[in-house]
């Protein structure tokens, strides 16, 4: 029997990195069933494209990539890949109204959830409020295990350097 019955991970994604595939083979671990969830829509989202205009930022590229990622971690665990679209969730300002996604969040995972997952403790705050049954488990806070994040993968220059951070 693993630690926890339900766990989430979500985010844009832009793109998929190693990074991500690490934080989801650690839920997998954890957990018995892992939803991992891509927000697209978002203002941030749009900010990105247009500067970077890449087509591993596409949503379709990136539902690929997180399906490829969700089929290697069933191995550890069920892993349920899932998009929800935020378009629609945006707050007057543009930004997202992350306390309007929560009930789609809800719907997908089924209600309860024991864990969510990121690397990002500034999180804490909104994931106390919106699951406050569920314990945010951190993972590679340092960026330890893989030194990268998305935004430094958008400022590489094209090539193996770049290749060797997706997924």
């Amino acid at each position: 029997m693993k630690k926890y019955a339900i766990g989430m991970y979500g985010g844009k994604f832009l793109p998929f990195h190693k990074g991500h595939r690490y934080c989801v083979e650690f839920a997998a671990h954890e957990c018995e069933k892992v939803y991992v969830i891509l927000f697209w829509g978002g203002a941030d989202e749009e900010r990105i494209m247009k500067e970077n205009n890449e087509l591993w930022l596409s949503v379709d590229e990136r539902k690929q990539q997180m399906m490829r990622i969700c089929e290697e971690a069933r191995k550890y665990a069920e892993v349920i890949p899932a998009m929800i679209d935020t378009r629609s969730l945006r707050l007057d300002d543009g930004t997202e109204d992350w306390d309007a996604e929560t009930p789609l969040v809800r719907e997908i995972v089924g209600g309860r959830l024991d864990a969510v997952y990121s690397s990002e403790e500034s999180y804490g705050e909104y994931f106390s409020r919106a699951y406050p049954e569920a314990v945010h488990r951190l993972v590679d806070v340092n960026r330890i295990h893989y030194p990268i994040s998305g935004t430094q993968i958008r400022k590489m220059e094209r090539g193996e350097e770049r290749q060797l951070w997706m997924v």
